[in-house]
């Protein structure tokens, strides 16, 4: 008895469960662009304070976490919600935080020499995920539907939300692993491509998420049924994030780990 009630208690409880951003491979695939854009130095400060872990190994760590409720105070640092077309910083702070605070105050724990070891590898699988999870565009979706949560769909058939289809329906469907995703979308990168996406600040950036995310929202309505068109639209997209996310991940480590950075520092302002 106590074993069925123990197997209701976990069905019930992943079936409340939002499904996390990029999913598993998803985020693997941005931690695996990372690691081949990282400096020699870079790798080598990483690899210590991750044991020898690597990058797409740790990429998931923010989501497997979850199920801890010490952890409940890092919820809100894996999205950044708006309300119609407000900006960043036009609409009150999350004050629980946000995707924004979240990389800003890991970047900062990770350079503090008040910061342990521990704590230092601790904020550094924080930060992996985060910059992966700012570049799902419903992660800077609309607060209203819960970014894309409620805007349920058929995929393929199958029950579905917009969140989801682009968490992971999309890149489960492909069918290729993230050590393959990303030595495909490597491939694809001119070295002119990869200099164009390390443009920018951590508010650009939001603002292609929500660019992309109300894009997807124009293009989507409730309870549509989508499959082949869609995934032949819109994989390119996705693919074109997930190579973003690992090539700025990337720039981030490089300047986190070289110590006096006066990018870092410009590259935090007004945030």
């Amino acid at each position: 008895m106590k074993n069925l009630i123990l197997a209701l208690a976990i069905s019930v409880s992943v079936a409340n469960y939002a499904a996390p951003t990029w999913g598993k491979t998803g985020h693997r695939t941005v931690g695996e662009v990372a690691a081949k854009h990282l400096k020699n130095r870079t790798t080598k400060k990483i690899n210590d304070l991750l044991q020898n872990e690597s990058v797409a190994s740790v990429a998931v760590y923010a989501d497997d976490i979850k199920s801890d409720s010490q952890y409940n105070k890092y919820y809100s640092w894996h999205y950044v919600n708006f309300n119609g077309d407000k900006k960043y910083k036009e609409e009150p702070i999350n004050p629980e935080g946000d995707v924004i605070q979240g990389i800003k105050t890991c970047i900062e724990k990770i350079r503090s020499k008040e910061t342990t070891k521990e704590e230092k590898g601790f904020f550094l699988k924080m930060l992996i995920h985060f910059v992966g999870d700012l570049h799902m565009p419903l992660h800077a979706g609309n607060a209203s539907d819960k970014g894309g949560n409620d805007v349920k769909v058929k995929w393929f058939g199958a029950d579905s939300n917009l969140h989801r289809v682009w968490d992971s329906d999309m890149i489960d469907d492909y069918q290729m692993s993230y050590t393959e995703l990303a030595t495909n979308n490597d491939i694809m990168a001119s070295k002119d491509e990869v200099k164009a996406m390390e443009q920018g600040t951590l508010l650009d950036w939001v603002v292609e998420s929500r660019q992309l995310a109300l894009k997807l929202y124009s293009e989507t309505h409730q309870d549509d049924k989508l499959g082949y068109k869609y995934m032949y639209q819109n994989f390119p997209v996705a693919q074109d994030q997930l190579e973003k996310g690992g090539v700025r991940l990337a720039l981030i480590l490089n300047e986190v780990f070289k110590g006096k950075s006066k990018w870092l520092d410009t590259f935090l302002t007004d945030i």
